[in-house]
C-alpha cells in the first residue's frame, strides 16, 4: 500500500491559492482514478483506491498547513503505515511556477508544513514532489504571497503542473523512488 499526502489548507477561501497545489495535485489524480476523498480519519480527509494495480490512500490534512504532521503522525500510528510508502506533494517558493522537483530527504527549507512532519516522523527521510510556485517580487509578505491565488497569466503553467505531478505520482507506484527522480526531475 502506498499513501499520498497533499499539503494544503482546509476551507474555500484557501481552494484556489499557492498553498493549496498539494490538494489540487491530489483532486486531479482522484479524479483520474475515480477515487472519493471525503472520509474524515487522522484529521483528514482520506480517499481509497487502487491506481495502477496498487492500493493507493489519498490523504488532505484538514490541521492547516503548519500542523500537517499531526495528520502524518495520526494516519502512521493508526494504520502502521511505513514511511517508506509516503510521498508529499507540496508547494515550494524555491522552485519556479510549472516546475516540479523530487526528493528523497532534505531539511524543510521554511516549509512550515514539512518542518511539522519532520518533527512528527522524526526524519528528514520520505519522499517528496515539490511543485513550484516561485518566490514573490521583492518587499511582497511571503504570508500573503502564498495564501493568494495563482494569476490568470499563470493558469497554464498550474494546469501542466498539476498533470505531470499525477504523472510523476502513477508512475513512481510501479516504479522506485530513485527511478521516478530520475524520469521527472528535469
Amino acid at each position: 500500500m502506498k499513501w499520498i499526502v497533499g499539503l494544503g489548507n482546509p476551507g474555500p477561501q484557501y481552494e484556489k491559492t499557492r498553498h493549496n497545489v498539494g490538494f489540487m495535485a491530489l483532486d486531479q489524480l482522484a479524479a483520474r482514478h475515480g477515487i472519493t476523498i471525503n472520509q474524515s480519519k487522522c484529521k483528514a480527509l482520506i480517499g481509497e483506491g487502487v491506481i495502477g494495480g496498487v492500493k493507493t490512500v489519498l490523504i488532505k490534512p484538514m490541521t492547516f498547513m503548519n500542523l500537517s504532521g499531526e495528520s502524518v503522525r495520526a494516519y502512521m500510528d493508526y494504520y502502521k503505515a511505513d514511511l517508506n510508502d509516503l510521498i508529499v506533494v507540496y508547494d515550494d517558493l524555491d522552485t519556479e511556477v510549472g516546475k516540479i522537483r523530487l526528493r528523497y530527504q532534505g531539511s524543510a527549507g521554511g516549509h512550515n508544513g514539512i518542518k511539522s512532519i519532520i518533527q512528527h516522523t522524526g526524519t528528514q527521510q520520505f519522499n517528496r514532489i515539490r511543485m513550484g510556485i516561485s518566490r514573490p517580487e521583492p518587499g511582497y509578505a511571503i504570508v500573503d504571497y502564498v495564501l493568494g491565488a495563482f494569476p490568470k497569466i499563470e493558469k497554464e503553467a498550474l494546469e501542466s503542473m498539476i498533470s505531470e505531478t499525477c504523472d510523476a505520482l502513477e508512475y513512481s507506484l510501479g516504479h522506485t523512488f530513485e527511478r521516478t527522480m530520475a524520469k521527472f526531475n528535469k
